[in-house]
């Protein structure tokens, strides 16, 4: 019998954590985790899953206006934020029983509670309990960074927007990743007057030039108003409780919130990890080897905590390696080559591989194809909105190396298309596949 009250204790019941812990049971290992908000994290509960539910909601305010040109008698429609907002926060706790089912099923005893880190094999509840493990894995995951600017505490970050009370007329965004840009194209079709405001200039930065100009493109077609290099000031809140927002570079703005998206950092503060000798970056994120072991041989990180790849896919992959390595004795390295990933924009973003920039500057020689079309639908619905696919070549090997696409249904396209670069096929292979026709991605096989 060990001389631990449990064989792997886990802090964070995120995507990663979850993970970890269920197959870490299932290889035979006594497990419990600590969850100090809500099991099932950032993705099922404040990040992910909520924002898609939000997106397709933004969806049917252009579906509805098309559906006109479709031949369907469509009243003017108006939006109740209640109603959206009510039903995907249900749908949120939803699945948040699920995954705690999940855990019970494999008698995974859970704490929600807040867990710091004593020793390198004891943490600590809040209540005080100390407990041992032979293994401990930090899966606290990441938090919105809010940057320190007067009249800050007056923004809302991802993790509030969710709940607001009210739809607000005007919002500022402030940032340009893809948490800004997925808010903005939300709130747009939702009707508000939405400001991205970023103290760059550019939007999406890590995505292809051409794919992201495309958006930056459309939404400013779309009505959404940006602010290059205009750093935030201060915000001051009104007696009539709007804001108003001071800028570098530009003219003050009025608006009912303000909504900080400037990146997530990884969630290690006050979790006792330094003090116990584990070694975190300047971002504060855990510094693991490929087997997710930190510098001290008992602590283990999985997830956006380590701040490798910041997606939920990763994580869950990096929380079974980890699991399958230390319990299953199944040594599992991630492999993080060609990792697709999208952003949830109106419309949609879909890349995997290399930018043209990336690719010119590490292969030397490359080829570019692009097809710049107007989806079919777009064209009867009188849309001139125009979808963007980009595939790149290594012109010595002909191995496509990188693709990035923008336009209705990207994402759903991009998932099937990057087994094909993530198995390093050829722009001959795509050439040789018969294309599916009429479709959008048919496209991506009569690239020319």
């Amino acid at each position: 019998m060990s001389d631990f009250d449990f064989d792997l204790f886990v802090i964070g019941a995120g995507s990663g954590g979850v993970r970890a812990s269920r197959i870490a049971a299932s290889h035979g290992a006594r497990v419990a985790v600590a969850e100090e908000h809500r099991v099932g994290g950032t993705c099922v509960i404040r990040g992910c899953v909520p924002k898609k539910l939000l997106v397709y909601g933004a969806h049917f305010a252009e579906d509805l206006k098309d559906a006109r040109k479709f031949g369907w008698e469509v009243p003017d429609c108006r939006f109740d934020w209640d109603v959206l907002r009510d039903n995907v926060l249900a749908e949120v706790d939803r699945l948040e029983g699920l995954y705690g089912q999940t855990l019970d099923n494999h008698k995974v005893r859970v704490f929600k509670t807040r867990a710091t880190v004593v020793a390198p094999q004891t943490v600590r509840l809040a209540d005080g309990q100390e407990l041992t493990a032979e293994r401990i894995l930090i899966a606290t995951g990441g938090w919105p960074h809010v940057p320190d600017f007067p009249g800050s505490e007056h923004a809302i970050t991802s993790n509030e927007v969710f709940h607001l009370e009210t739809l607000p007329r005007r919002v500022v965004i402030a940032g340009g990743g893809y948490i800004a840009n997925e808010f903005a194209g939300i709130f747009n079709e939702f009707g508000s007057k939405v400001t991205i405001v970023n103290r760059g200039d550019t939007i999406l930065r890590g995505y292809d030039e051409q794919i992201r100009d495309r958006l930056l493109q459309i939404s400013m077609t779309k009505g959404i108003d940006f602010k290059f290099n205009a750093p935030f000031k201060k915000i001051e809140k009104n007696d009539d409780g709007t804001l108003t927002i001071y800028l570098g570079g530009c003219e003050p703005i009025v608006a009912d919130a303000v909504l900080v998206a400037t990146g997530r950092v990884p969630n290690t503060k006050g979790l006792g990890l330094e003090e116990v000798g584990v070694d975190l970056d300047p971002t504060g994120a855990i510094r693991v080897d490929e087997h997710n072991q930190s510098s001290v041989p008992s602590i283990y990180g999985v997830g956006d905590v380590t701040n490798r790849i910041q997606l939920t896919p990763v994580a869950i992959r990096e929380g079974q390696a980890f699991a399958d390595s230390v319990f299953g004795g199944h040594p599992t390295v991630v492999d993080y080559a060609n990792v697709p990933s999208a952003v949830f924009s109106h419309p949609p973003i879909g890349a995997v591989g290399m930018t043209e920039a990336e690719a010119r500057n590490k292969l030397g020689s490359v080829r570019v194809y692009t097809s710049d079309f107007r989806a079919m639908k777009n064209v009867l619905a009188g849309r001139n909105e125009r979808a963007l696919y980009k595939m790149i070549v290594n012109a010595a090997t002909d191995q496509v190396v990188g693709l990035h696409m923008i336009g209705p249904d990207a994402p759903e396209i991009l998932q099937a298309a990057a087994i094909a670069v993530k198995a390093g096929l050829t722009k001959a292979d795509f050439d040789a596949t018969v294309a599916l026709h009429p479709s959008m991605a048919e496209e991506l096989v009569l690239l020319k």
